[in-house]
């Protein structure tokens, strides 16, 4: 049995939820949620259908200790909750900035779950951000909601190109600055 790496990225505790680092056990979890069209449909990189052994390289990816991503579940198994109810990460882009992003699983949009993880997540700024960057694709309103309430400031319209939808997609983007 292969156990988990441990990986030098803290536990963000929250009354709802705790923020915690990716673990192989959350692979069933990950992938039951990304199977989701809809949900693939609103993220530049999971593509649908999510091909065999994705997930399971995405969470050593994620363990690695010369990553770039720091990946958290939202872990809501404290309050009886699932162990994975979505993913958020930070991107190291350069110094003092990084690019925030996540995806909440469909059993739980509309709850205030994103809005409290990426405000949980600024919080702690556990990777000591001056400034964090955010993009949504254009036709996803509720995930720029989220950004806008966080505090987070529009820049301006761009392109990404999203996996699932095998096309390049307007983005509004977004900036925080934490200094």
């Amino acid at each position: 049995m292969k156990l988990d790496t441990i990986v030098n990225q803290p536990v963000v505790d929250t009354p709802r939820f705790a923020l915690r680092p990716l673990r192989r056990s959350d692979l069933g979890l990950i992938e039951m949620h990304t199977a989701d069209r809809e949900l693939a449909r609103m993220t530049t990189s999971i593509p649908n259908p999510v091909p065999p052994g994705a997930t399971e390289a995405f969470i050593a990816r994620a363990q690695s200790a010369d990553r770039v991503e720091d990946v958290w579940a939202i872990d809501g198994s404290t309050e009886g909750h699932p162990e994975v109810m979505g993913l958020i990460s930070l991107t190291r882009v350069d110094e003092g900035q990084t690019e925030i992003g996540y995806w909440i699983g469909k059993a739980f949009w509309n709850t205030g779950l994103a809005s409290e993880a990426v405000r949980a997540l600024i919080a702690a700024n556990p990777l000591e951000s001056s400034t964090i960057f955010a993009s949504v694709f254009q036709d996803n309103p509720a995930s720029a909601r989220v950004l806008t309430n966080c505090g987070f400031q529009y820049l301006g319209d761009a392109e990404s190109f999203s996996v699932a939808r095998d096309a390049t997609v307007p983005t509004w983007t977004y900036s925080l600055k934490l200094d």
